[in-house]
Formats: C-alpha cells, sequence, structure tokens
C-alpha cells in the first residue's frame, strides 16, 4: 500500500563525490538512505547536484576541442545534460540493487530534465558561477571574444564564469507525475536542470546552471509533494556555524529562517541555498515542511527525530 506522503529528495555534493570511483561509492550510501524511504512507504522523487561532475565534463570537452580543432567546444546545456545521464545511471542502478536485495521490486527511472530561464534575468548580466579548468590570459581573451565572461585568480589564472538565474518552468513535469502515480521512483532535475530558453517551439540551451536546490523546491511545490528533503553533510542547520557560539537548530519558522538569511548566518555557496529552497517551499502551504538533514539521518529526519524542520 503506496503512502500518502510525497516526498522531495534533494541530494547534495556529499552525496555523489567528486571523482567516478567517489561517485560509485557514494551512491550505494545514496541509494540506502533512499531504500529506507521507500521501505517506510514514501512516495519519492529524487533530484541531485551536478557541480564537480559537471565542471569536470566542461573540461574534459574543452580540452578535447582544444586536442581536436574540428569538434567545437561542448555548450553548457549538454554538459548538463550529460551529467544528468552518467548520474543518473549510477544513482537509479544502485537504487534498484538495493531494492531488490531488501526484496522490493520497483523500477527507477531517470528523466533528463529542461528547465526553462528568464533570458532578461539579471543573474545573466552578472555571471558569478565559477565553471571549468584555468586558463592563460591568452584563452580568457578567446572567451570573451566569443562573449563569454571569465575571471581572474592570482597566481592561478582565468576561469569561466557563468549565470544561475531563476527556474520558471519544468518542462518533464508531466513525465515525472506520471511515472510517480505509476509507483516507479524517479530522478528528474540533476544540477538544477538543464537551463534552456524558449524560442517559438524550440528550446534552446542557455550558457548558464541553476541552483539545484531552488529547482528542487519548484519541482516539489508543482508535485503538490508534502515534504522538501534536503539531504547535506551536516545533520542539522547552525547558528554562528564555524565559531566557539554554534547552535543546532531543531526547527525554524519561514519567518525565523528569513530573518537568519538577513543576518547572514548561512554560506552562499552551502547552506544558503538549502534555506532558501526550503523556505520557498514551506511558505507555499501551511500543509507543507522542508526538512534538512544528513543522508545518514534521511528516515530519522522524515521521522521528526533529528533535522532542522522548516515550516510556516
Amino acid at each position: 500500500m503506496m503512502s500518502n506522503k510525497k516526498v522531495v529528495v534533494a541530494l547534495g555534493h556529499s552525496a555523489l563525490g567528486k571523482t567516478f570511483p567517489e561517485q560509485k561509492e557514494a551512491v550505494k550510501n545514496a541509494a540506502s538512505a533512499i531504500a529506507d524511504l521507500i521501505e517506510a512507504k514514501y512516495q519519492v522523487v529524487i533530484t541531485h547536484s551536478n557541480g564537480p561532475q559537471v565542471g569536470m565534463i566542461h573540461s574534459a570537452m574543452t580540452e578535447y576541442s582544444r586536442l581536436e580543432p574540428s569538434n567545437t567546444v561542448a555548450p553548457m546545456s549538454i554538459c548538463s545534460a550529460m551529467s544528468q545521464g552518467y548520474i543518473g545511471y549510477d544513482l537509479q542502478n544502485e537504487i534498484r540493487t538495493e531494492l531488490l536485495n531488501r526484496g522490493i521490486y520497483r523500477s527507477v527511472s531517470t528523466i533528463i530534465t529542461q528547465v526553462r530561464v528568464d533570458p532578461f534575468d539579471a543573474a545573466f548580466s552578472h555571471p558569478d558561477k565559477v565553471i571549468g579548468r584555468y586558463m592563460t590570459e591568452e584563452e580568457a581573451k578567446a572567451e570573451e571574444e566569443k562573449g563569454n565572461h571569465v575571471i581572474y585568480t592570482e597566481n592561478k589564472g582565468y576561469r569561466r564564469v557563468i549565470a544561475a538565474p531563476r527556474p520558471m518552468e519544468i518542462y518533464e513535469l508531466d513525465a515525472i507525475k506520471t511515472l510517480m502515480e505509476a509507483g516507479q521512483i524517479v530522478i528528474a532535475a540533476g544540477g538544477g536542470g538543464i537551463p534552456v530558453l524558449q524560442q517559438g517551439t524550440r528550446l534552446k540551451g542557455a550558457s548558464a546552471v541553476i541552483e539545484k536546490d531552488i529547482t528542487s523546491a519548484c519541482l516539489a511545490e508543482q508535485l503538490d509533494a508534502d515534504i522538501l528533503l534536503l539531504l547535506t553533510g551536516v545533520e542539522k542547520v547552525v547558528l554562528n556555524y564555524g565559531t566557539s557560539k554554534e547552535i543546532p537548530l531543531d526547527t525554524m519558522t519561514v519567518e525565523e529562517a528569513t530573518d537568519y538569511i538577513g543576518q547572514n548566518q548561512f554560506s552562499s555557496g552551502a547552506m544558503l541555498p538549502k534555506v532558501e529552497a526550503a523556505v520557498s517551499f514551506a511558505s507555499s502551504s501551511v500543509k507543507r515542511k522542508a526538512i534538512i538533514t544528513s543522508i545518514d539521518t534521511a528516515l530519522a529526519g522524515l521521522n521528526g527525530k533529528t533535522g532542522t524542520q522548516i515550516h510556516c
């Protein structure tokens, strides 16, 4: 009997590792945590990070184009699609294996997911997401001549920076809903989805990335999920992180979380996007809540035994 509780599980960097061998091992732990949720009768849709992976793919494809000039550099949208495919491949196989080992027979599917962004989003004028390898000054100038943005780091060189616009529409939403309602476990919106611009009937890949936690909140809202479970490397959200006055939080209201954001309590590259996503989802309905916890305490977090619960 399926539970009525729908959960969108957002896997962070720690659930995937940074290299092929690391990912192979890390997804086994992720699969075990997700199987716990499925065994507890939750309906699960999984999203995931792709930060190190998409950068690795972009660097590899850029180097390939340098060695083989007849092959152009792969656009970011293609690199994002590649990362969704190979991360989904590892995840769905490990989840399938874990479920079968527990005597559970469920299909696991990965959906290559496209997300519409606004071409006039202010993020395109102020790109801040660093991507790819370090470049020489000559290579950096060539990137700028193409209309791309670069940033210089002293004693290291130049790297490309791209925009992180907000998600507006998830194109494969109906497919995700259909599979979920059929009792399948769905992996979708990997890395925040492939950012695309709508041009008539055509979807054109954008030179950008989308913050995956924000897309996870959008997906959870549009699926009418009960819970957004944001899994990271720590068991609870902490105030005054890294100081002698750390305060772990069991719960936050949307108003309290918003105040903490205003106080710059959370790191922009780590906890801040998770808290912002939690606020976005939890504020959309009094019936919804978000939970931030570690992958090792996922089920305990859902059961209210640990983690930080965010609600209206």
